[in-house]
Parts: C-alpha cells; structure tokens; sequence
C-alpha cells in the first residue's frame, strides 16, 4: 500500500492550478483596470470638449460671433479626430500588451506544468 502524500498533492495541484488561474485572473484585473481608466479619460475629455462648445455658443450674439462659433469648430473638429485616434492607439496597445502577457504567462505555466509531471512521475 503506497502512502498518500497530501504536501506533495497540494503544491503540485497548487503549481498546476490555483497558481496560474490567480496569476492569469490578476493579469486580467490589470488590463480590465486600464481600459477602464483609458475610457473614463477619454469620456471625460470629450464631456468637456462638449460643454466648452456649448458654452462658446451660448457667447454667440450676433452674426460675426456666430462666424467666429463656427471657424472654431474646425479647429474643435480636428483636436477630437487627434484625440480619437489617439485613444484607439492607446486601446490597441493595451491589448496587444495583455496578449504578449498572456503568451508569456502561458508558456510559463506549460514549462512549470511539464516540470511537476515529471517530478510526480519519477
């Protein structure tokens, strides 16, 4: 009769699951935590671009202040394309920044997972 060795058991279900699933759940809180940042950032700097033009076109009396309202939202227009394009930028390298740590985490687990096997088999 062999004796279960429970120490043994534990640190290898340990290794092999718990440790990668908290490792790869923390990764995940991570980019879960900056993309969300990244969307508060970016949904605050447009609610003020907003109110800012709604204000400037309350200051509009008269027909020249209404040609100055309008020659500034060029310039409006093309500062949020910029910011726009700036923030899918910013996104995209978020997530291509978690998919090489998710490959890397991975590959991790498989080489410590492939270690504990063979350790247990010997």
């Amino acid at each position: 009769m062999q004796n279960f060795d429970t120490k043994q058991f534990t640190e290898q279900f340990e290794s092999m699951f718990f440790g990668p699933a908290r490792a790869y759940a923390a990764l995940s809180v991570d980019y879960t935590e900056k993309l969300v940042n990244a969307q508060l950032d970016a949904g605050k700097a447009y609610t003020d671009t907003g109110v800012a033009q709604l204000r400037s076109l309350m200051n509009v009396k008269d027909a020249e202040g209404l040609k100055s309202y309008m020659e500034g939202q060029q310039k409006v227009a093309k500062d949020l394309t910029e910011r726009l394009k700036g923030d899918a930028e910013k996104v995209v390298s978020l997530q291509q920044d978690f998919v090489q740590q998710s490959q890397k985490l991975t590959e991790e687990n498989v080489k410590q997972a492939t270690d504990t096997a063979t350790k247990a088999a010997k």
